[in-house]
């Protein structure tokens, strides 16, 4: 009999937070960029590669735990509307972030970025064919659909490894 209690126990919790109302994301979250730029990924096929990328703490402002939290960041060229690369996080697994809690600095670079060959990193960001970057952050948790929380300009600047 009570090996069937810890289950119950486990069903109702889980009953009554889904019985809570939604939080608005644009509201109960706060966000706080640390820094963006151009992170330094290595060579790849013998080419500099450089991806955009942001680091920022995420503070739940609500007053409910936000479980299954989940991060995704587009980049875009400033000249151009379609996604130009991605990253996503989910944030402490299914437990999520508890009411009043910050994440620790969170580093999301993009899979897409510029390469070359023939130019050090620092000159490929003074290349006059460089184009300037944007990210556009994008959060859920649990069931709730993505909602966009903020869009940032990446600076032209070396964020090394």
């Amino acid at each position: 009999m009570r090996a069937g209690v810890v289950p119950l126990v486990s069903l109702l919790a889980f009953v009554s937070a889904g019985c809570a109302p939604p939080v608005d994301l644009t509201r109960g979250l706060q966000v706080a960029v640390l820094d963006t730029g151009w992170y330094d990924a290595g060579i790849v096929n013998g080419q500099n590669k450089l991806v955009p990328s942001i680091t920022l703490t995420l503070k739940n402002v609500s007053d409910q735990r936000l479980s299954a939290l989940q991060l995704n960041a587009l980049f875009r060229r400033v000249t151009e509307n379609d996604e130009w690369g991605q990253a996503f996080t989910s944030i402490d697994g299914y437990s999520g972030l508890a009411a009043g809690a910050t994440t620790e600095p969170l580093m999301l670079k993009s899979d897409r970025g510029y390469t070359g060959r023939d130019q050090s990193r620092q000159e490929m960001l003074q290349n006059t064919h460089f184009v300037d970057a944007k990210v556009q952050l994008f959060a859920k948790y649990g069931s709730v659909q993505w909602v966009r929380i903020g869009e940032y300009p990446v600076k032209r600047q070396l964020i090394a490894k």
